[in-house]
């Protein structure tokens, strides 16, 4: 399924690779293309990240009310999801999609010839075997290593991918001596702990707790809040980890679309802020 939707997309960035002739400038046109198609989703996952709070807000009174009653708490629980329209696993379709784009765009950039340049598998093949025999230029993206052995005698091979002064095709784990490889890569993490920093802002909240028949009002993260405060720290290492062993294209990808993500939240927190108000006047 992953190989389908990676095959897919390479029609849309070859198509704007065709009308832009550079790789970097399509793999952006790309980005915000993928991420204006999934703006319906983004919008509901945002809603239903402001619905939760509010439901762990009604949840934790329930848990503190019926705290000796096990089986009440099951029933007002699901009494409390059926009258807010919530289903708890209603976040589920995000973060399926997230991990199909996620997959799809690491085998269209591990693999333009095939996913986006739709290059014979035979001439692909046959460029490979002749790269793997010498030992110094085995590549564990073959098709990258095709397109710098290959590129200026062989124009079916050839994608343009120098990037103000940057090569997309550069791979950081093999080019430490040029530093310019890791522009992209730090751009990518700093964006990153910005993005986790955001969404775990937004899921604060005040809580009130009557443990002693008094209510008081504490700052406090909820379970989700929580998780993503410590992915705030995690997200940061995966990251790195992976863009210091794939393509420069790829950590390109990860960049434009967190910078994306970052003024989407932005905005649709705004306006979401704005209708509630709007609402509750």
């Amino acid at each position: 399924m992953i190989s389908f939707f990676a095959n897919l997309f390479g029609y849309l960035l070859n198509f704007l690779y065709s009308i832009i002739q550079n790789y970097g400038l399509a793999i952006i046109l790309f980005s915000i293309i993928v991420k204006v198609v999934l703006l319906p989703i983004s919008i509901s996952q945002q809603k239903t990240m402001k619905k939760s709070i509010k439901v762990q807000e009604k949840l934790k009174v329930l848990q503190v009310k019926y705290k000796n009653n096990p089986e009440e708490l099951q029933r007002e629980t699901m009494e409390l999801y059926k009258s807010e329209k919530m289903n708890p696993f209603g976040g589920c379709l995000s973060g399926i999609v997230q991990i199909i784009l996620l997959f799809s765009v690491f085998y269209l950039v591990r693999s333009p010839l095939t996913y986006m340049k739709k290059v014979e598998p035979k001439i692909i093949e046959d460029y490979t075997t002749e790269i793997n025999a010498d030992e110094e230029k085995k590549d564990a993206y073959p098709e990258i290593a095709i397109i710098r052995e290959k590129a200026e005698t062989d124009e079916r091979v050839r994608i343009n991918m120098e990037f103000f002064g940057l090569d997309l095709s550069g791979i950081p784990s093999k080019d430490f001596s040029d530093w310019k490889t890791f522009v992209i890569p730090v751009l990518y993490v700093i964006s990153n702990f910005v993005s986790m920093k955001i969404t775990t802002s937004m899921q604060n909240k005040k809580k009130k707790v009557g443990t002693d028949g008094e209510e008081k009002e504490t700052e406090e993260l909820d379970i989700m809040s929580q998780t993503n405060k410590s992915m705030t720290y995690m997200m940061p290492i995966i990251a790195v980890s992976i863009s210091l062993i794939a393509p420069l294209g790829l950590a390109l990808y990860w960049l434009v679309n967190n910078m994306l993500m970052i003024t989407e939240r932005l905005i649709l927190n705004k306006v979401l802020k704005d209708e509630e108000e709007v609402q509750n006047a």
